[in-house]
């Protein structure tokens, strides 16, 4: 039996003295680094912000197991908030989707959740009216014409259920009931994000995307929660590193009862680590800006490719960087990108990897100030 086929579903119960130190420790930490962003100049929030914003959104969707290209999310990003970067990548519709999704549930959460605001969420994150291959209801609820709406693994005759959602002829009362709370209960944000995740999910209502949106939800929540349009910590980055947990605490749950501290305990507790693992966010941004700042005084003189280069670095490099991805990335021959490397490597500012021969990388010293 599922939670939703309990009598009293959906009313969710919990241990709020249990839970009330969680709260309190990711209240004061949510607080803390939005005093530590605000102390930072404005490049540097704008930086953080962006950084920040990129990783959340590769990785709410590396949960689905939907890889996105860093630099075009990236590039959509600060073309939307207005940021100049090195070097803008054009972007796919889906990309541009999914962005935009998240930049209307941060920046205005203080909008309504509504049917019509979901729809569109959904639509942009599937602007072809395909997930992958497979043709699927977009900016509708979904009617489980092909067969009800189930979360399955394993192979092709050895599937195991992990879960099926309520039947589609309910989903207009249940989601008439997930808004009208969403939007009308008064508990604790921070709570309330908690609860709306694990109750979207539960309620699966679109043929897909249902998890990016749920984390979307909780982003409104949040972004309530910290008064603030700007952020600097990501769920789903924290998620995505435990997703194996969470996938294991969902899926109790959701086959549980509808007292849910278990679940709740999980998600504040992730979402402190969240928090605490912005610090590494903000330690690269401001590094990259006393980098620059140094070179700029010095002497060191570096062109136009090496700067691009070093700043898809400090960005975020997927892999490693070899002498074939400088060339590609720099837009030149193999041979100037070794040249370019090598200059590098005497300036210390770049430092071979252990792994010689054809696969030899490369990596940012990190302590060149």
């Amino acid at each position: 039996m599922y939670i939703y086929e309990l009598p009293n579903w959906p009313r969710f119960s919990w241990d709020e003295k249990g839970l009330a130190k969680l709260i309190s420790n990711v209240r004061y930490k949510q607080g803390k680094l939005i005093g530590k962003m605000e102390s930072l100049g404005f490049s540097l929030k704008e930086e953080a912000e962006l950084c920040t914003l990129t990783e959340d959104i590769l990785k709410t969707s590396e949960i689905e197991g939907q890889v996105l290209d860093a630099h075009q999310v990236r590039s959509s990003l600060a073309r939307r908030l207005g940021i100049k970067i090195g070097t803008p990548k054009p972007s796919d519709r889906n990309v541009d989707g999914i962005v935009d999704m998240m930049l209307d549930a941060t920046k205005n959460f203080e909008m309504s959740l509504t049917q019509k605001r979901l729809f569109g969420w959904h639509a942009a994150i599937f602007p072809t009216g395909y997930s992958g291959t497979f043709k699927i209801k977009v900016g509708k609820w979904r009617d489980d014409s092909h067969g009800p709406m189930q979360v399955v693994s394993g192979a092709i005759g050895k599937e195991r259920v992990h879960f099926e959602a309520p039947n589609a002829k309910k989903l207009n009362q249940e989601m008439s009931v997930f808004i009208r709370w969403f939007e009308g209960d008064s508990i604790d944000s921070v709570l309330k994000a908690g609860i709306a995740h694990l109750w979207f999910v539960t309620i699966h209502p679109f043929d897909d995307g249902n998890g990016r949106i749920a984390r979307a939800i909780s982003d409104i929540a949040l972004a309530r929660s910290d008064k603030v349009k700007q952020r600097f910590y990501s769920m789903s980055a924290q998620i995505q590193k435990e997703r194996a947990a969470y996938y294991k605490i969902l899926e109790q749950s959701q086959k549980g009862t509808l007292e849910i501290t278990p679940w709740l305990n999980w998600f504040l507790e992730c979402l402190e680590r969240a928090i605490d693992n912005s610090e590494n966010i903000l330690v690269s941004v401001i590094y990259k800006s006393q980098f620059w700042q140094f070179i700029s005084t010095s002497k060191i003189m570096l062109n136009e490719r090496q700067r691009r280069v070093l700043n898809r670095l400090f960005d975020g490099f997927d892999g490693k960087l070899t002498s074939s991805k400088w060339a590609k990335l720099g837009k030149c021959s193999q041979d100037t990108a070794l040249r370019d490397i090598e200059q590098m490597i005497e300036l210390r500012i770049l430092k071979k990897d252990a792994a010689g021969g054809r696969s030899t990388s490369y990596s940012l010293i990190k302590n060149v100030i």
